[in-house]
């Protein structure tokens, strides 16, 4: 169930709960710049295909700049 956090929440669940931080920028912009053990989808390539290998136990924090 999607839910919004702050930045102290998405630090203590990846530290305690091994969340798993997925970044939906374009990858120029990720290769540019991202946060330290983020993976990478694009927004536009988010399909149920592309998250295939993401563990469906852990949580999953999505990050996006937010002037996209």
């Amino acid at each position: 169930m999607p839910t919004d956090i702050g930045v102290e929440e998405a630090q203590r669940l990846v530290r305690e709960d091994h969340a798993l931080l997925l970044e939906v920028l374009p990858r120029e912009e990720y290769a540019e710049e991202h946060i330290a053990g983020a993976a990478n989808i694009p927004l536009k390539e988010l399909t149920s295909d592309a998250v295939d290998g993401i563990e469906r136990d852990q949580p999953v924090i999505v990050y996006c700049d937010d002037d996209l």
